[in-house]
C-alpha cells in the first residue's frame, strides 16, 4: 500500500475497506492541522509529514519544542513496533536520515536567526512588548519618523535612540504626528529593557535572514528540513509567537505569486499554535487570517500543530484542508464540548461515531481527512499512522554540533554585524539642534512659523525666508540658518503629504499586513 507518485503516505485506514491515506502534494499548500492531546503522537505525525515532504524535494521549516525533531538528521532504529506497523501498511521499514539545518534564535543550538527592528514592524513589536493602545500609537509614530527620515532601525539601540529623539522633540512632533507623551515613551523604554533581558537583542540585528536559505535541496534533490531549536524560546511564549509570525509575514511579502504548483515551495509547521492566538488583538488576528488565506498562492503550505482544533480561530480553521486528529481526553463537561466541536470540523463518516472515536484513539492512531482531487475534504477515516524513518528522539549535543559544523550555511550568520543605522545617524546629526538653530526657529514664530516656512520652501522651491510676518532677522541677506533636526523631521512629513497630493506615492515607505517593511 505504498503511496503513489505526487503523494505522501501518512497512514492506512482501518475500516472495512482499508486504503492508504495520502496527502496530495499538489494540494499541500492548502494548509493543514495536526491536533491531539499531549502524548498521543502529534510529534511523530509531524515527523512523518516532514520526511515525506523532504523526500519529495520540498523544504520544510519546523519549530522543535522538545528537541525530538532533531532526530530527523539521524537514521531510525528498526524497532519491532515500527517494523510491524510498516508491514501493516504494506511497506518495508528502511531507516533513513534527512538533510537538516539547525537554527536557534539565541545562536546556541544552531545558526542564529536575526531580523531587523524595521522588518519586525510596529504591530508585532507592540505585541511582543505588551503595549497598550496608546503606547502602540507612539511606537507607530516612532516607526513613521524613522521611515520618513530613512533612519534604519536595525537593533534595540536604534529604537532606544529614536525614542529618546521623540522624547526630546515631543512638542513639535505631537503637532505633526499626534500626541507623543513622555509617559508612553518611558513605558516603551522599560518594556525594551525587559525584552533585552530575555535575550531578544540576540535576534534583533544583522545579518538578517535570507529566506532563500530555507528553500534548499541536497545533491539528491531532497528538501532540507530547517529545524528551529525552540525549547528555550518557548519559555517566552510571546517572543516565540511573534518571531514565527514575523517569519510567516516575510515569506508572504518576499515570495512571488506562483499559482498552482505540482508541489509546495516550502512547508511551514507552527507547533503550539495556540500561543499565536492567545490574547492576540483583533488587528493581529485579521492580519494572520489574511496571510494564511493568501500565502498559498506563493507556494507555501502552513500546518498548525496544537492540542485542540478550537485553539485556532474559525476564520483560520476553515482554511486548513488537510487534517490529522489524534486522541482528545473527555473527562470534564468542558472537555466533552471540545471533543464534539472537534468532531464537527470533519466531513462525517456514516461508518462510525467521530466524536466517540476521538476519545478512543490509541497512540499512533488518528482520524485523517485530506483534500481530494477537486479540493474537497475526504470523508474522515480512522487510520494507523506510518512509522518515521528517521530517529524518534533527540540528537546528542555532539551529533548536533557535528551536523552544524558540516552545514552549507556555516559561517554565514554566525557573527553579528553592526552597520550604520539610526543610532549613529542621530548621534551625528544631534549638533543640528544647536542654540543658533533654536533661536532662529523661535524668531520664525514658533511651531506655526516653522511649519509655514517648511511648506513654503516645499512649494516655493527656494531657500529664501518667507516674506512678511516671521521673516528671519540678522541671518544675512534673508537666508535661513541650517534647519534643526526637528524641523527636518517635520519637513519630511510635509514633503510626504506633498508627494501624496502629487500622486507620487511610489516613493513612500510601505508596510505589510503584519507591520513589517514591504520590500520593493
Amino acid at each position: 500500500m505504498a503511496a503513489g507518485e505526487g503523494t505522501i503516505l501518512v497512514g492506512r485506514s482501518t475500516g472495512p475497506r482499508p486504503k492508504p491515506e495520502v496527502l496530495t502534494l499538489r494540494l499541500a499548500n492548502r494548509h493543514g492541522l495536526v491536533a491531539g492531546a499531549t502524548g498521543t503522537g502529534k510529534t511523530v505525525t509531524l515527523q512523518v509529514l516532514a520526511e515525506g515532504f523532504s523526500n519529495a524535494g520540498v523544504p520544510v521549516f519546523a519549530a522543535d519544542i522538545k528537541g525530538d525533531l532533531s532526530g530527523l538528521a539521524a537514521p531510525g532504529e528498526a524497532k519491532p513496533h515500527f517494523v510491524k506497523r510498516a508491514e501493516e501498511l504494506g511497506i518495508a521499514y528502511e531507516p533513513d536520515r534527512f538533510p537538516t539545518v539547525f537554527w536557534d534564535v539565541f545562536g546556541e543550538q544552531g545558526h542564529p536567526i536575526r531580523c531587523t527592528v524595521t522588518e519586525m514592524g510596529p504591530l508585532l513589536l507592540a505585541r511582543l512588548l505588551e503595549l497598550n493602545d496608546i503606547q502602540e500609537g507612539v511606537l507607530n509614530i516612532a516607526f513613521r519618523v524613522a521611515d520618513e527620515n530613512q533612519w534604519p532601525l536595525i537593533d534595540l539601540k536604534d529604537l532606544r535612540a529614536l525614542l529618546t529623539f521623540l522624547s526630546e522633540n515631543a512638542k513639535e512632533l505631537s503637532a505633526a504626528y499626534g500626541n507623543v507623551s513622555g509617559a508612553s515613551i518611558g513605558a516603551i523604554q522599560r518594556s525594551l529593557l525587559v525584552l533585552e533581558n530575555q535575550g531578544a537583542d540576540k535576534f534583533l540585528g544583522e545579518p538578517a535572514l535570507n529566506l532563500e536559505d530555507f528553500m534548499r535541496a541536497d545533491r539528491e534533490g531532497r528538501g532540507f528540513v530547517n529545524i528551529l531549536a525552540a525549547d528555550r524560546l518557548m519559555q517566552r511564549p510571546r517572543l516565540y509567537a511573534s518571531f514565527l509570525l514575523w517569519m510567516l509575514s516575510e515569506l508572504f511579502e518576499q515570495l512571488p505569486e506562483v499559482g498552482d504548483l505540482d508541489k509546495p515551495k516550502l512547508v511551514f509547521f507552527f507547533d503550539e499554535a495556540h500561543l499565536l492566538f492567545n490574547d492576540a488583538p483583533k488587528a493581529l488576528l485579521d492580519a494572520v487570517e489574511q496571510v494564511v488565506r493568501l500565502i498559498r498562492s506563493k507556494g507555501v503550505g502552513v500546518y498548525f500543530v496544537t492540542q485542540n482544533p478550537l485553539d485556532v480561530p474559525e476564520t483560520v480553521l476553515g482554511q486548513l484542508g488537510n487534517r490529522v486528529q489524534h486522541a482528545l481526553r473527555a473527562f470534564t463537561p468542558r472537555d466533552q464540548r471540545a471533543v464534539r466541536a472537534a468532531a464537527e470540523t470533519f466531513r462525517q463518516n456514516p461508518g462510525f461515531d467521530v466524536g466517540k472515536a476521538i476519545t478512543e484513539l490509541a497512540v499512533g492512531e488518528a482520524l485523517v481527512s485530506f483534500l481530494e482531487a477537486k479540493g474537497t475534504p475526504s470523508i474522515v477515516e480512522r487510520a494507523l499512522i506510518a512509522p518515521p524513518h528517521g530517529r524518534v528522539g533527540p540528537l546528542t549535543p555532539a551529533e548536533r554540533a557535528a551536523i552544524i559544523g558540516q552545514s552549507p550555511l556555516r559561517g554565514k550568520y554566525d557573527e553579528a554585524v553592526d552597520n550604520e543605522s539610526a543610532y549613529e545617524m542621530l548621534a551625528q546629526r544631534k549638533h543640528l539642534d544647536s542654540a543658533p538653530a533654536e533661536a532662529a526657529s523661535q524668531s520664525e514664530g514658533g511651531l506655526s512659523g516653522m511649519l509655514g516656512g517648511l511648506i513654503g520652501s516645499i512649494f516655493g522651491g527656494g531657500e529664501e525666508a518667507p516674506k512678511g510676518k516671521g521673516t528671519g532677522k540678522g541671518t544675512g541677506r534673508g537666508r535661513r540658518p541650517p534647519p534643526s533636526l526637528a524641523e527636518q523631521v517635520l519637513g519630511n512629513a510635509a514633503r510626504s503629504m506633498a508627494r501624496k497630493v502629487g500622486t507620487e506615492v511610489g516613493d513612500a515607505i510601505l508596510r505589510n499586513v503584519l507591520g513589517g517593511l514591504t520590500k520593493r
